[in-house]
């Protein structure tokens, strides 16, 4: 393990001892809000990201683009063009809300819009997954292969949430009869891993916001799975929002998915 590594984890380990577990199923209701489109957050979320962007400028001296802090200044999302810290404080709000796993931390580093480094922590066991552009994909230290789960079909978590009525219909027809479709864990730091730990096969995002895929995207790609852009482009953090994004255990997989989509007929 790098000593970037080993210092954001430390710093991940750090949050999650001192102000997500101790909060963890002892929220009150005035702890939690509704951002607006049932998208809660926290009291947990702010503290988290506040300690966090604190330690990543001890690390080194980038702007941070987090979820919470874009939602009070949407002009922070000006910096993922550049050399920037991407942070998610809690991944898997919704989870964490209702006092249940998955959730996690996702932080990256990116630069020119394309992730760099890629960090994901899972609060409750202390899996940490780490990967750097061209260095491979680790979960603890050890270097994965991403390995596809050998069912067929092929076993897909579908994210039909942001896509709009028409869109969700043809998806629903054409796509998800083609596998066996599984939970949506709402949690991409749990998503990710499920990609390359044979445990998923397929996965369809609709809405693809930086702090929840610039790190596991990144992740994967190292492992030797794929994701991408339905049209075979790479993810930058700098793109469009609802561009859509395939994440897979291989590449023939994520070819299948890309036809079918391609196939698809357009609402």
């Amino acid at each position: 393990m790098s000593t970037l590594d080993r210092e954001i984890l430390a710093l991940m380990r750090e949050v999650t001892e001192r102000v997500i577990l101790p909060r963890y199923r002892n929220l009150a209701a005035h702890d939690i809000e509704d951002k607006g489109g049932n998208d809660p957050v926290t009291i947990a979320d702010r503290e988290s990201e506040a300690l966090l962007r604190e330690g990543l400028a001890r690390i080194a001296d980038l702007p941070v683009v987090g979820e919470e802090g874009c939602h009070a200044d949407p002009e922070e999302r000006r910096h993922l063009s550049g050399a920037c810290w991407i942070v998610d404080p809690i991944d898997g709000t919704r989870n964490y809300a209702n006092g249940k796993p998955p959730f996690g931390i996702l932080i990256a580093r990116a630069e020119g819009g394309l992730a760099q480094s890629g960090w994901i922590f899972d609060c409750l066991t202390g899996r940490f997954c780490a990967a750097h552009l061209g260095g491979g994909a680790f979960v603890d230290g050890t270097r994965i292969a991403a390995r596809e789960t050998g069912e067929l079909p092929p076993v897909a978590a579908i994210s039909l949430v942001f896509m709009d009525p028409a869109k969700r219909a043809a998806t629903m027809e054409h796509i998800c009869p083609q596998y066996r479709l599984t939970d949506i864990p709402y949690c991409a730091a749990e998503q990710y891993p499920r990609l390359a730990l044979g445990i998923n096969d397929v996965s369809l995002f609709e809405r693809t916001l930086a702090w929840d895929h610039a790190a596991g995207a990144l992740w994967l790609n190292e492992a030797g799975g794929r994701a991408a852009r339905p049209d075979g482009s790479p993810y930058r953090v700098d793109g469009d929002v609802y561009g859509g994004l395939i994440g897979a255990a291989s590449p023939a997989l994520w070819d299948g998915m890309a036809a079918r989509l391609a196939a698809m007929p357009q609402p």
